[in-house]
């Protein structure tokens, strides 16, 4: 498991490097822990967040990472009803559900 302080230091460099191209300069183990977070969207959401077309799941690729740090948290409280994204997002700490935003805002539509 990966430490709270590891965590917020992941946060701070994606929201960093989200800016420009997504985890450029980040370690192997930093890089592989970003993707492996984000695979676990990949089910409902897509590779790389982008949903096959006519589905009914969103897109999370090139999405705002503000939008989707607001979504999951809504999950996350319960405050937006969901089939299953409610019991999803409790599983990951706020540092990690930054990580996840920051990676899919930098992805191409």
């Amino acid at each position: 498991m990966i430490s709270r302080f590891r965590s917020a230091a992941l946060a701070s460099f994606i929201a960093l490097a989200a800016g420009s191209a997504f985890a450029q300069g980040a370690s192997p183990q930093e890089a592989l822990y970003i993707k492996s977070l984000a695979a676990t969207c990949a089910n409902c959401h897509g590779t790389a967040g982008q949903a096959v077309a006519g589905s009914a799941n969103a897109s999370l690729a090139g999405r705002s990472k503000d939008d989707i740090v607001t979504q999951m948290k809504a999950f996350k409280s319960g405050a937006r009803p969901a089939t299953v994204m409610h019991q999803l997002a409790k599983g990951y700490s706020d540092a990690q559900i930054e990580v996840i935003a920051a990676y899919f805002a930098a992805q191409k539509k």
